[in-house]
């Protein structure tokens, strides 16, 4: 997949999809960065020789390789020399033009399991509208939908996406969604990401300047090529409410254990949530406390969380960044399908839980169909945003970026909640931790640039702001 996600219209990059639709297996990663940082054509070709020799490849193996790319103006350069690449390996390939990145993840799943007892679709973008629809419509057990929807759709490749998945769905008249998209501007590509989508209302904490939602008005927003979604509203007073991956993911887990127990598989089915460090504190409360739920916590890395949640019967994650999706285990769908109600309301129960399946992207997260997800859930409790924020009130934090002379030493262990070295510093965090009441502290070093993250909560504003500055003062004097 050819896309730089929510980064600006001028960058590009590359994802890449493993033969089960989902992100690339940790370990070929390094093969790519040495193909990628070869420093001439000869070197390429020597680095590509080693690799098949090394990992036992035989190169006269017929290769496939399906790609797409998003709506960046360098899109059409980069698939013309990625084509030239698999020409010159012999490897036959299709084009699939425009699509969201979640979009290939399924095509690639559905072509690779066609035939078997595994198989997930039909592997078009029809097929794709096809399945999300049916399953929403499915899933939706004639509710009517408590007002509609404003999706911001970063000016990428989410909108036309979504506009023509629309027309799959049950119009306003049959009772279906009223889904407005804006932020939709394809044509002109400077325009991507710039002052929308959901990274930048995830990190500015406010809705796109062009937003003219009335208070409580349902608003969400995509990134660059649809695999992040976050909701947000006005409330009465105009106070900006953001409801990001954290609250999706509980309410998913809500609404799912609800289904099992309801469909009376509650004991035969394990039903998890995978979170990183950055989760609010609330949130994982909620989730043992409340919803009674275990959590896992992993690195930061959706495919840490993606890989946490397949232990699970029924998986939920989401990064707060609004990245996530549920995962189904073999064991589990077995079990829903094969499963007889008992009664007429277990039979409703079971007929949803089985939709959801259905209707979830289960290879990556998908804005597209997890915009659904959120719909269908609020569509069944009768809940507003208002509402859904009320379920649980977050903790004050705060991130704040250290610069550094060398990230490196800075290591972890925990799941990144603990600093192992340099030694000494995990234990005058747990110190000033200590003092403040919910007071929870880490840092981390950024994968990218010699800076550490230091993420901060507490029961104030105030105590968050102090926390977060005191620990990143300690990891300042320790990174001199």
């Amino acid at each position: 997949m050819i896309t730089a996600s929510h980064n600006p219209p001028d960058d590009n990059g590359v994802k890449i999809v493993d033969p089960m639709g989902e992100m690339l297996e940790s370990s070929w990663e390094t093969h790519a960065t040495t193909l990628a940082n070869a420093s001439s054509d000869k070197a390429l070709v020597e680095a590509y020789d080693q690799l098949t020799a090394h990992l036992s490849i035989n190169p006269k193996a017929k290769a496939r390789v399906v790609f797409a790319r998003d709506t960046r103006a360098s899109g059409p350069r980069l698939v013309s020399a990625l084509v030239e690449a698999l020409k010159a390996t012999d490897t036959e390939t299709t084009d699939y033009k425009l699509l969201t990145t979640p979009q290939l993840h399924y095509i690639t799943r559905c072509l690779n399991t066609k035939g078997s007892s595994y198989e997930y679709g039909e592997p078009t973008e029809q097929g794709y509208y096809e399945k999300t629809a049916d399953a929403f419509k499915t899933a939706m057990q004639g509710r009517k939908p408590s007002g509609g929807v404003i999706v911001d759709c970063a000016n990428g490749v989410g909108g036309p996406k979504l506009r023509e998945l629309v027309k799959y769905l049950p119009t306003i008249s049959e009772g279906g969604l009223d889904i407005k998209i804006v932020n939709d501007d394809v044509v002109q590509p400077e325009r991507l990401n710039y002052q929308c989508g959901a990274d930048f209302v995830k990190t500015g904490q406010r809705a796109p300047p062009s937003s003219q939602a009335a208070p409580l008005a349902r608003c969400a927003s995509l990134d660059g090529d649809a695999d992040r979604i976050v909701y947000y509203f006005l409330d009465s007073d105009e106070t900006f409410r953001l409801l990001d991956g954290d609250r999706i993911a509980t309410l998913a887990a809500l609404f799912i254990g609800d289904l099992a127990k309801n469909a009376g598989l509650s004991e035969k089915l394990k039903v998890g949530v995978v979170q990183t460090a950055y989760a609010n504190g609330a949130s994982t409360d909620y989730i043992t406390q409340h919803l009674k739920l275990p959590v896992v916590c992993t690195p930061t890395g959706v495919k840490h969380l993606h890989h946490a949640a397949t232990k699970f019967d029924v998986g939920v994650y989401f990064e707060a960044n609004g990245h996530g999706t549920v995962v189904f285990s073999d064991v589990a769908l077995k079990r829903i399908f094969k499963y007889q109600p008992q009664s007429p309301a277990q039979h409703t129960a079971l007929s949803t839980l089985r939709a959801l399946t259905q209707l979830i992207n289960q290879t990556v997260g998908d804005a597209l169909s997890d915009l659904l997800l959120v719909e269908i859930i609020l569509a069944h409790k009768g809940w507003g945003p208002k509402e859904w924020d009320l379920t649980y009130t977050d903790l004050p934090n705060r991130l704040v970026r250290v610069e550094v002379v060398d990230r490196n030493i800075f290591k972890t262990v925990d799941a990144e909640r603990k600093l192992e070295s340099p030694p000494g510093i995990q234990g005058q965090i747990d110190s000033l931790v200590g003092k403040y009441k919910n007071g929870r502290s880490f840092a981390r070093a950024s994968g990218t640039e010699d800076a550490v993250r230091v993420y901060a909560e507490a029961s104030t504003r105030g105590e968050a702001d102090d926390l977060a500055q005191k620990v990143a003062g300690l990891v300042k004097q320790a990174g001199i």
